[in-house]
């Protein structure tokens, strides 16, 4: 979805804390998935959920029509890395689905998604869920003053490619948020250290861990939108 214009925007205190507001929002309404999500419940359903909670507290979804993009969440079931359209299908005992969801409140985005287990997972699942949790934490450790974009990267890619064998997509990346759903600097979930942008205080980024259980490579469906994992093992 990222099209950025080569800026990189720092934000004034006050529009920091007006994007906390956005954020605390999506942070909320996948709270309010999680109460409910279970085997049995579709999609299409997570997503009318997450449009009428954002309505309800005055905000807009960030992602419906955006560049066409159909729905109000993208719901990556499985082998799906990003992008996945809500369905009808239902959720059964064994999946994870990762829900994106932005919302734009007060004219700034948020943006948020959150791996969910549907029922039992098997311990591979559990593993895979886990250590990308991990290294989305050790790439906001990296993601101070004066470090690069690269430091964040390297972090990611150490943790879950080097120590634990997952691939890495390279395609999609993280990205820079405010006004704009995606604004520079584009943030890999690989690299080297000492490379990339340096990061200036007050900037925002969205950091996006997109780890598959084996290839890094992916492919994109005949709908332009959903990106799978080549080799249609499981992804977080």
């Amino acid at each position: 979805m990222r099209r950025p214009n080569g800026m990189i925007y720092a934000k004034t205190n006050t529009e920091i804390e007006l994007m906390k507001q956005a954020a605390v929002l999506v942070s909320q309404t996948l709270t309010e998935v999680a109460k409910v999500l279970k085997p049995g419940m579709s999609t299409l359903q997570i997503d009318t959920l997450c449009a009428t909670f954002a309505k309800d507290n005055k905000a807009i979804p960030s992602f419906l029509n955006y560049h066409k993009y159909p729905h109000n969440i993208c719901a990556s079931v499985n082998d799906v890395v990003v992008h996945g359209f809500p369905n009808n299908t239902e959720l059964k005992d064994g999946d994870i689905v990762s829900i994106d969801f932005g919302v734009i409140l007060n004219g700034w985005h948020g943006d948020h998604a959150y791996t969910f287990a549907i029922g039992e997972i098997d311990e591979a699942k559990k593993k895979l869920i886990r250590i990308t949790k991990e290294s989305l934490y050790k790439g906001i450790e990296k993601a101070i003053v004066n470090n690069r974009v690269g430091d964040i990267g390297y972090a990611i890619q150490e943790h879950t490619e080097f120590k634990n064998g997952y691939g890495v997509v390279r395609e999609l990346t993280g990205h820079g948020l405010g006004k704009s759903l995606h604004e520079d600097p584009q943030v890999p979930n690989y690299g080297k250290r000492g490379n990339g942008p340096k990061l200036k205080e007050n900037i925002v980024l969205a950091i996006e861990p997109m780890i598959n259980m084996g290839t890094k490579d992916v492919y994109t469906d005949d709908d332009g939108w959903t990106v799978k994992t080549a080799d249609g093992k499981f992804f977080n």
